[in-house]
């Protein structure tokens, strides 16, 4: 593939072709249906019960336009066989039943001075829809925006909505890409989520999967084997051919559809390592100048365990979800060493190099079973916005046995978790919050999916294998991913807000928001400020920030004594506190020394 096909596609006749599925035309009384298949000889679409043949074109192309609108219901027969549309904009019943023809066009936009937010501004708040709520729809999750705009943050970061079979599940396991998952609303209600968001002020990414699709309902390979090749292998199968052009462009046009037709703000792309390509142009070089060629501040983030800021510096990306910084947190509290976890040593002195590097991996060795590698490179030409950070997110939850919080692990107290906190909101870095984590919430998140009959059980041991090397998966006690109620205990209980150590964190994490936001100092987004270090007995962590605006210091108390003095930390005993994450009145050390797990924050007040 050339480096000029980005120009190439802008022909009027790679307009046309590219746009397969059902599309009304202008004055919404008609509507062309177009498909590519090299496996059919004759292609038909049958339209509301009535069956029409459809025209053969030049390329495998098949055409036909009728004299209906939005709201059929279709399905196209390929040589006979009923075929659901992988590029449906809407599957009402699910993924192997008709679509409905949608015109994305006719939504009325109330907030259309909207232009999004750059990342520097962006703290993320990822939610999964069905969770979120106890209705677990869109329209419900858009009445509990104002609560997230009181909060604090500024960006909501959704998991994967692209259509995937049975009634709850991750998202992860998407098979029609272009069509919004039913049970979470129709195409409109995504709409009028993204347009109330934007006149609250916040943002709206999307989660999503271009590395592999589901086991169940992808419809591509009845089309045409071209879609995928031998030449690549995923986890999950038979790898993506994105050297093919149709392919190819089903995923830069997804891309386009979410940010032009839902105007959503900017995407995480899932496993971009697993996204492998040998096109003289890689598929995320495309999708990044593809997107920031619509203007705006849209934004791509790929989910990237490979520490490698090529992705930013030369593939165009955003940012990248950085794992270390979760992993080293996490074995600073736990000391777990099982799986992935091996590869870090945990403490206030690994935290400082993963501060003051951005990632821990730089070229090291990457000693951890099955995985032996040279991993990650220097990111001293990334700036702070570029790592995004979390002390948890859907999978470092989910992907637990049980799917514990970090608040709900033996050995963790709430005091840790509350610091562990603070020293995420208070960093330059991107910052992202998984729902209830601001209030510890109660509810787990498990694994779930709706796969029924043998592929659910072969799910369920699949997973057990795939995280064999954590002890806690051999016990006989972990939920079962197809179980109802399994679904059901990942919903938020929104009562506990307001009661105990809920209300008290939450109270908290308002409190960073509102400092990361307004504090002249704690507002810079840049690294050549910040430095990071521990004292020499390990037990604390120092943070400190230099700006012309003024300094900050934070100080982590990691050791199991309270910390009653600085000897041996840069800052001077008279600084003022501005905030302690056991204390938001903020009292002096002298008054009271720093418990196990608290963190201080020092500085003149704004």
């Amino acid at each position: 593939m050339s480096d000029d096909y980005a120009a190439r596609q802008d022909r009027p006749q790679d307009q046309v072709r590219s746009r397969l599925g059902a599309h009304p035309l202008p004055g919404g009384q008609e509507t062309r249906f177009r498909v590519w298949s090299t496996r059919a000889q004759q292609v038909a679409v049958r339209v509301n019960g009535e069956r029409h043949l459809m025209e053969a074109l030049p390329g495998a192309y098949f055409e036909l336009v009728l004299p209906v609108g939005a709201g059929s219901r279709y399905l196209f027969e390929l040589d006979g066989q009923p075929t659901p549309d992988p590029y449906a904009r809407f599957l009402p019943d699910g993924v192997h039943a008709e679509a409905e023809v949608v015109d994305l066009g006719a939504y009325r936009w109330q907030h259309t001075d909207w232009n999004g937010r750059p990342l520097p501004e962006c703290v993320f708040y990822e939610l999964h829809v069905g969770t979120f709520t106890p209705e677990g729809t869109l329209r419900a999750a858009q009445e509990r925006l104002p609560y997230l705009r009181d909060l604090g943050v500024t960006a909501v970061q959704l998991m994967p909505l692209a259509a995937f079979p049975g009634g709850r599940g991750w998202g992860y396991d998407g098979v029609a890409m272009y069509a919004p998952f039913a049970p979470y609303g129709r195409p409109e209600d995504l709409m009028a989520f993204v347009d109330a968001a934007h006149g609250l002020g916040l943002a709206v990414f999307l989660d999503v999967v271009y590395n592999h699709f589901g086991p169940d309902g992808n419809y591509l390979l009845s089309y045409s084997p071209s879609y995928f090749t031998d030449r690549f292998h995923t986890a999950w199968g038979q790898g993506l051919d994105y050297a093919e052009e149709h392919m190819r462009r089903y995923i830069t046009g997804n891309a386009r559809m979410w940010l032009q037709d839902y105007r959503l703000d900017g995407l995480r792309l899932d496993a971009t390592a697993a996204m492998q390509d040998d096109s003289e142009v890689h598929i995320l070089r495309e999708l990044a100048r593809e997107v920031h060629a619509l203007g705006g501040h849209h934004v791509l983030l790929a989910e990237d365990h490979r520490n490698e800021p090529s992705l930013v510096t030369e593939d165009g990306l955003d940012g990248i979800w950085v794992d270390d910084f979760h992993h080293e947190v996490r074995v600073t509290l736990t000391d777990e060493q099982e799986g992935y976890y091996g590869g870090f040593r945990g403490g206030a002195a690994e935290l400082a190099q993963i501060i003051n590097r951005g990632w821990k991996y730089e070229g090291q060795f990457w000693n951890v079973t099955g995985e032996e590698h040279h991993r990650g490179r220097p990111a001293d030409a990334l700036e702070a916005p570029s790592f995004v950070y979390c002390i948890q997110n859907h999978d470092q939850i989910g992907n637990r046995a049980l799917g514990d919080r970090l608040h709900q692990t033996d050995g963790v107290t709430l005091a840790e978790y509350r610091g562990a906190g603070t020293l995420l909101l208070t960093l330059p870095m991107t910052p992202l919050l998984f729902q209830g984590q601001e209030w510890a919430a109660g509810t787990p998140f498990p694994f779930f999916s709706d796969h029924h009959g043998e592929l659910g059980q072969l799910v369920s041991e699949g997973r057990r294998r795939e995280f064999a090397y954590f002890s806690s998966f051999s016990g006989e006690n972990i939920p079962d991913p197809q179980a109802e109620e399994t679904f059901q205990s990942a919903k938020l209980d929104w009562s506990e807000l307001e009661r105990g150590e809920h209300a008290r964190t939450l109270a908290l994490y308002r409190r960073l928001l509102h400092l990361r936001r307004h504090d002249p100092v704690l507002c810079e987004r840049s690294r050549r400020f910040l430095s990071a270090g521990s004292r020499e007995d390990g037990q604390v962590l120092w943070v400190q920030w230099r700006t012309p605006q003024g300094e900050r210091t934070l100080l982590w108390n990691l050791g199991a004594q309270p910390l009653e003095d600085l000897a041996g930390l840069p800052v001077g005993s008279g600084a003022p506190v501005m905030l302690r994450s056991e204390d938001p009145g903020g009292a002096p050390l002298s008054a009271r020394p720093l418990v196990p797990g608290e963190a201080l924050l020092l500085g003149d007040p704004a």
